[in-house]
C-alpha cells in the first residue's frame, strides 16, 4: 500500500489535464488513482479531499490551502470564490493552529466551514480538505444574520444565486459564541433553531435543504437525534449521511452541515434489486433532484451475504447508487462529487477495488476518512452529487 499512498499524496496536490463530458469537466490528477482532482457541473467546483502529508498542522494546512488554490484556478476559480469547505483533522488539538493559517489565506469574507474529527490513509496526514467553489464571476454573498456573533473564522452561509451554502452548525449561542450544553435533544433543538434562523436571513426555510451531513460523537444517540430532526422536514426530506465522529469541542454532541437550493426539487427513493419501487421514508430522500443537479443519500451495501467484507459492501453501495441514479434519471458519468466513509483504514485499498468494479475510468472528485457508521455491520457508506 505505501507505493500506492505516495501517488495519493501526489495527486491531491497537483491538478492537471481536462476531460469534458457533456456538460461535466474533470480536472484529473497524476497517478493512477480512482478520483478526479476537482471536477465541474451545473455551474459548481467540487475539489477532491486534499492532503499534504509532510510537516506540522500549520505546515500541512498552508500546503493543502496552496493545492486546493492551484486546482481553482484550473478550474477557473479561485480561492476567493469557495463557498464550502469540509476539513477533516486527524487532532483535535490542532484546531486552533490550523485556523491560525486559515485566517491568513481568508482574511475576510471567508468560506463557510465544518470541522471534524477523523483520520486517513496517507501515513503522517494531519488533515484533509474539500471545498466547494463557484466559478470566477459568479454571485458569492456572505450571510450574516443580524445580532449574530461575528468572532468565528468562517462564514455562517455562504449564498449563489438559488443555492445557500451553510456552515457546520452545533450547538452554540449564535450572539455570544458560547457553548450551549446539554443532551442530544438540547443540542439539537439549539441547532436547528439556529439554522432557522439562518435559512429566513438568506431568504430560505427548511423546505429549501436539499442535502445534510449529520456529525455525531456517540452512536446510541443516534435515535434520540433523528426525534429532533425529522419534525423540521415533513415532506421530501433531504438527503443525509450519518456518521460518528469527533468534533473539536468535547462539549458538542452533534454538528450538522445543510445545503439549500430554492429551485423546485423531486425526492427519490432507491428501486429494490428486482425493480420494484423503493419506499419514501420519514428520515431521508434517497436522492433530491434541483435542477441539473442530484443530491444522493449516503448509502450503504451491508447485508447478511457480505458482513465484514468491505470490497463486498462496496460493490452492493455502488449498485444502490446505480439504481438510485437510474430512478433520477441520471448515470455514472454525471457524477461530480463522492464522500466515502469507511470504518477501518486498511480497509481502503479493498474498498477501492469494489469502488473500480464499476467506476473505472472518468471519476468524480471524492474524499475519504474514516468514521464510524450507525448502521449495523456497516463497513463503508458513499454519498455522492451528480450534475449534468
Amino acid at each position: 500500500m505505501r507505493g500506492y499512498l505516495t501517488t495519493f499524496l501526489l495527486v491531491s496536490v497537483v491538478s492537471l489535464g481536462v476531460t469534458v463530458q457533456g456538460q461535466r469537466q474533470l480536472f484529473p490528477g497524476t497517478g493512477d488513482l480512482p478520483f478526479s482532482s476537482a471536477a465541474k457541473g451545473d455551474g459548481l467546483i467540487y475539489v477532491a479531499g486534499t492532503i499534504a502529508a509532510q510537516g506540522d498542522i500549520k505546515a500541512q494546512t498552508k500546503a493543502v490551502l496552496n493545492s486546493i488554490s492551484q486546482t481553482l484556478t484550473k478550474a477557473g476559480s479561485s480561492l476567493s470564490m469557495v463557498a464550502s469547505v469540509n476539513v477533516y483533522l486527524k487532532n483535535a488539538a490542532d484546531a486552533a493552529a490550523m485556523t491560525e493559517v486559515w485566517r491568513e489565506t481568508f482574511p475576510k469574507n471567508a468560506p463557510a466551514r465544518t470541522t471534524v474529527i477523523s483520520d486517513f490513509v496517507v501515513p503522517g496526514a494531519l488533515l484533509e480538505m474539500s471545498a466547494v467553489a463557484i466559478p470566477t464571476g459568479g454571485e458569492r454573498v456572505v450571510i450574516t444574520p443580524e445580532g449574530w456573533s461575528t468572532a468565528n473564522p468562517y462564514s455562517y452561509a455562504i449564498k449563489s444565486g438559488d443555492r445557500l451554502f451553510l456552515a457546520g452548525l452545533v450547538s452554540r449561542g449564535v450572539k455570544d459564541n458560547v457553548a450551549v450544553e446539554g443532551d442530544m435533544t438540547t443540542q439539537m433543538n439549539t441547532i436547528m433553531a439556529n439554522a432557522a434562523e439562518l435559512l429566513k436571513a438568506a431568504g430560505f426555510g427548511f423546505e429549501h435543504v436539499v442535502a445534510n451531513r449529520v456529525y455525531i460523537t456517540d452512536g446510541t444517540k443516534f435515535g434520540e437525534m433523528n426525534k429532533a430532526y425529522v419534525p423540521h422536514f415533513p415532506k421530501d426530506p433531504p438527503t443525509r449521511a450519518t456518521v460518528i465522529v469527533g468534533l473539536p469541542g468535547p462539549q458538542y454532541q452533534v454538528e450538522i452541515t445543510m445545503t439549500a437550493n430554492k429551485r423546485p426539487k423531486q425526492a427519490f427513493s432507491t428501486p429494490a434489486a428486482d425493480g420494484t419501487p423503493g419506499r419514501p421514508s420519514a428520515t431521508l430522500s434517497s436522492a433530491i433532484k434541483v435542477g441539473n443537479t442530484l443530491y444522493l443519500a449516503g448509502l450503504l451495501g451491508n447485508n447478511a451475504d457480505n458482513k465484514g467484507n468491505m470490497e463486498a459492501q462496496t460493490k452492493e453501495t455502488l449498485a444502490r447508487v446505480g439504481r438510485t441514479l437510474t430512478a433520477a434519471g441520471f448515470s455514472w458519468s454525471d457524477l461530480v462529487d463522492g464522500m466515502v466513509y469507511i470504518t477501518d483504514l486498511t480497509g481502503f485499498d479493498a474498498m477501492n477495488a469494489g469502488y473500480r468494479s464499476v467506476l473505472s475510468k472518468d471519476f468524480p472528485a471524492r474524499a475519504t476518512v474514516k468514521a464510524g457508521l450507525v448502521g449495523a455491520d456497516g463497513l463503508v457508506e458513499i454519498m455522492f452529487i451528480a450534475a449534468k
